[in-house]
């Protein structure tokens, strides 16, 4: 959607402050692993200057397979046996003793979770590139970021989906949904083994989480971490769509990063709580960039129901307020804007009562610090949810009940 100076857009639709950009490059992954790799400069309301990045990766030729497994019960050696052939004569000594693992270890979840997560692979005239994603449905349904499929979207382009054992599988795009940053995508495939979805909102700060994908191409790799935050703002630009995604991230320093895209973020009974979707990065530059330990997932609950929708109808909807923001207020809280058509006439805040000039203050008890928060806040909800809504008028404030409905289809 063009802009012109001075112009306000519906907040559905208008360029967030943070700046994000997808990585999804054409070019082959070096010999050696970089040591660092460049990014987008962004705006964050921080000391540091971070950019924050999509993590779809890069399609590598030649790339060797990697695994990672770790054990958090190790069983102690008993069984030794002796190597007399040694250059010096002395016996060597080492353990013949197997090592237990638990089911709830890291290597027993890895375990059970590998099998359902997948390497996507597009090609399309713009150039290839790599991500992640699971086994939703055991008919062949998989759950994936939108940035990650975008470039072969249209028939545009062909999408390979290999599995955790080698095998590749042709796919096809089930509906693709740019304001969450979700696809949903299909293999001609029985009986897989589809993940269990677990409950985001239930997720704690301290969590333990462990984060599978295809980072730069190396399929099957497994990084643990804690959650470090929730309810971050995070919104993500560019690639082939227009239009920002927004997300009510899951913060985590699980090692993310470029290929991760779309692969899950599970906790440690193995279910998924998020999907890997970007990373802040101290680079500079405009290219793509590597961990930091500030990685964002999608809240599963979300994603579960925009995928339901996706599967069922090919489209999604997402909630709106029915107002326009005025993207120069610097905040605190997101002001609408002073323009003819600002609230929508019988909308949701039109309902509620609310006027151009009103500075929204806080949503559901969360202060709004400004216009991208709000918008991630509501779209962290579904059409019909109730919210209650803080706002000023002048020197008064009031709170009121909205009730969200979907947006206008495209």
């Amino acid at each position: 959607m063009n802009q012109g100076p001075g112009e306000e857009l519906p907040w559905w639709s208008q360029p967030a402050s943070t700046s994000f950009t997808p990585v999804m490059p054409a070019t082959p992954l070096p010999t050696a692993l970089p040591a660092a790799l460049p990014a987008a400069k962004p705006q964050l309301p921080i000391r540091l200057t971070l950019a924050m990045t999509l993590v779809a990766g890069v399609l590598g030729g030649g790339i060797g397979y990697f695994a990672a497994s770790y054990s958090d019960a190790r069983s102690t050696p008993d069984v030794r046996a002796q190597f007399a052939n040694s250059a010096d004569g002395e016996a060597l000594t080492t353990s013949t003793a197997a090592i237990e693992r638990a089911p709830g270890s890291i290597a027993g979840i890895a375990a059970r979770v590998l099998p359902s997560v997948v390497s996507i692979s597009t090609t399309s005239s713009a150039g290839s590139g790599t991500g992640s994603g699971f086994v939703i449905r055991s008919d062949g349904y998989i759950l994936t970021n939108n940035h990650v499929v975008a470039e072969a979207a249209n028939g545009a382009g062909k999408i390979t989906v290999q599995f955790n054992g080698g095998k590749n599988v042709a796919a096809e795009i089930v509906g693709r949904d740019t304001t969450y940053d979700l696809a949903v995508i299909k293999v001609n495939m029985k009986n897989l083994k589809a993940l269990v979805l677990g409950d985001s909102d239930k997720v704690v700060v301290g969590d333990s989480v462990i984060a599978i994908g295809s980072p730069l191409g190396l399929t099957g790799t497994v990084t643990t971490g804690v959650v470090s935050a929730k309810d971050r703002p995070v919104s993500t630009g560019g690639g082939m769509d227009t239009q920002n995604s927004f997300i009510n991230a899951i913060q985590t320093d699980a090692a993310i990063n470029p290929g991760n895209s779309g692969g899950p973020l599970v906790d440690a009974t193995g279910a998924v709580i998020g999907i890997n979707s970007a990373i802040a990065s101290m680079s500079s530059s405009s290219g793509q960039s590597g961990s930091i330990g500030l990685g964002f997932a999608i809240p599963i609950n979300q994603a579960k129901r925009t995928a339901e929708q996706l599967i069922a109808t090919g489209k999604s909807s997402h909630p709106i307020l029915g107002v326009s923001l005025d993207l120069q207020f610097a905040g605190p809280g997101a002001r609408i804007s002073n323009v003819p058509g600002a609230v929508v006439v019988s909308g949701p805040a039109d309902n509620a009562g609310l006027l151009s000039g009103d500075l929204i203050l806080s949503i559901d008890g969360r202060s709004v610090s400004n216009a991208e928060e709000l918008i991630v806040a509501i779209r962290s909800h579904a059409p019909g949810d109730k919210v209650k809504i803080a706002y000023s008028r002048g020197q008064k404030t009031t709170e009121v009940t909205v009730t969200l409905v979907a947006a206008p289809a495209n």
